[in-house]
């Protein structure tokens, strides 16, 4: 149950990314709520997850989850660039979580 809620938690943190970006810089009250909201319910899933996750797996993994899904966001709907070093570096922090999943 624990990786499943970090995964949700995981999924939050790209909502709110996005949704602040879309906020810009707070100024759009639809956005800026969705950001609150989904902050909110992302650190409480983290938190509930790391009763019984060791912080250093479950805080990987969930900045892993979001930096990786921002990443992909970002090119998809913002339009922001893809280059093979971005690429690259998304790949790794995947290989990143593949191994601290397994060491755990």
């Amino acid at each position: 149950m624990a990786w499943f809620l970090l995964v949700i938690a995981g999924l939050l943190e790209i909502l709110w990314a996005f949704s602040m970006k879309q906020s810009e810089g707070f100024t759009r009250l639809g956005a800026t709520s969705v950001t609150l909201v989904a902050m909110v319910l992302s650190f409480g899933l983290l938190s509930w997850s790391m009763r019984t996750l060791p912080l250093g797996t479950a805080y990987t993994v969930w900045t892993g989850i979001g930096a990786v899904g921002a990443f992909v966001v970002g090119i998809v709907f913002l339009h922001e660039p893809m280059s093979a070093m971005r690429i690259l570096a998304a790949t790794l922090i995947i290989g990143g979580l593949v191994l601290m999943k397994l060491s755990s």
